[in-house]
């Protein structure tokens, strides 16, 4: 069965927590719906996880619809959400409404994911109004990063009245779903009791309506970067490095391919 809006909204209003996995290839994304994971992401962090870029920058709109077919492929029933890369959006409503629709339209996207608050909430809604569901994404956002000036937890002292006012006109401009990322948990739990909205937390405690995690950090597959809220169900690095291992002496002492593992 199909996991929709609706679906969603069902598992927070019955007090379920839902589960959201960033990936952005076809095999992952089929072990997800194999489980049972309600949402996966097909997050701009491909740039860094997938890519080895220093950041999100650079990565575009081709790549983003690119990893969406093949996270859909994989997973035809789970809920997908796309990122809008930097600077898809930021130009002009009009171009920014094109690519959203290019993600729906070519990717397979069931929404799209714009980090910002105010300063997007026009075309927000406008993309609401023509049916494409937005999901917001406040707190840490990895696109204004220079801006910013690094990795950092952002909604302490002043910084949370900004928050707040974001998450209302999110909220108000029809954003369904709100990812808070790298947040105190007191500030996301006080979002959360008063949403409308679905919130999803990465680094904002253990009270959001969901949470979401890199696959790719939670199989232990990165290994030089583990920020506070990664929590490692698996060392896959190391796992798959023995595999390698184990061809390469195998191949050098001609004990691969066998008898058994060769044509007659």
């Amino acid at each position: 069965m199909k996991t929709t809006i609706r679906t969603l909204f069902n598992k927070k209003e019955k007090g379920q927590k839902i589960t959201m996995i960033s990936t952005y290839d076809y095999l992952s994304a089929k072990l997800c719906e194999q489980v049972g994971i309600d949402c996966i992401l097909v997050g701009d962090s491909l740039g860094m996880v997938f890519q080895g870029k220093d950041s999100t920058l650079e990565v575009t709109v081709e790549e983003m619809i690119y990893h969406t077919k093949a996270v859909r492929r994989g997973a035809k029933e789970s809920f997908v959400i796309a990122d809008m890369p930097f600077m898809s959006y930021q130009v002009s409503v009009e171009k920014a409404i094109e690519n959203c629709g290019r993600l729906i339209k070519e990717g397979g996207a069931n929404a799209v994911k714009l980090e910002g608050g105010e300063e997007i909430a026009d075309l927000v809604y406008k993309l609401v109004r023509i049916g494409i569901p937005v999901v917001g994404h406040l707190g840490f956002t990895p696109q204004k990063i220079n801006t910013i000036g690094g990795y950092r937890v952002v909604g302490r002292e002043e910084e949370a009245e900004r928050v707040k006012k974001d998450f209302k006109i999110l909220e108000e401009a029809g954003a369904f779903m709100i990812v808070l990322e790298a947040m105190p948990t007191e500030l996301a739990k006080e979002l959360t009791q008063s949403a409308r909205s679905i919130t999803i937390g990465i680094g904002a405690g253990p009270y959001c309506h969901g949470q979401v995690l890199v696959f790719y950090d939670l199989v232990g597959l990165v290994e030089d970067i583990k920020p506070k809220f990664v929590r490692r169900y698996l060392n896959s690095a190391e796992l798959f490095r023995k595999a390698l291992e184990e061809f390469k002496r195998d191949v050098e002492s001609g004990s691969f391919p066998s008898e058994e593992e060769s044509y007659g």
